[in-house]
C-alpha cells in the first residue's frame, strides 16, 4: 500500500477514488449474485438461493451507503 497520495495521477483524491470503486464492486458484486441466485434456483437449492439473495442485498445496500458518502463529498 502506497503512502502517496494518486490524485496526481488520478485528479480524484484517494479517499473519493476508494469509495467510488466501493460503490463499482458492490453494484458488480449484486449483479453477479443474480446469476448465483438464478443457478440455486434451477438446481432446485432454496436455501442456497436465499443465501446469495441475503448477500445481494447487503451489496446493495453497501452500494447505496457509498453513493450516500460520495455524494455529501462531491458537492
Amino acid at each position: 500500500m502506497s503512502t502517496t497520495e494518486s490524485g496526481q495521477v488520478t485528479g480524484t483524491k484517494d479517499k473519493d477514488y476508494n469509495i467510488i470503486w466501493f460503490v463499482e464492486a458492490c453494484l458488480s458484486n449484486a449483479l453477479r449474485l443474480e446469476t448465483y441466485i438464478q443457478d440455486a434456483e434451477r438446481d432446485g437449492d432454496s436455501e442456497l438461493a436465499e443465501f446469495f439473495r441475503r448477500a445481494q442485498n447487503e451489496s446493495r445496500k453497501g452500494a447505496e451507503q457509498g453513493k450516500g458518502l460520495l455524494a455529501s463529498r462531491l458537492k
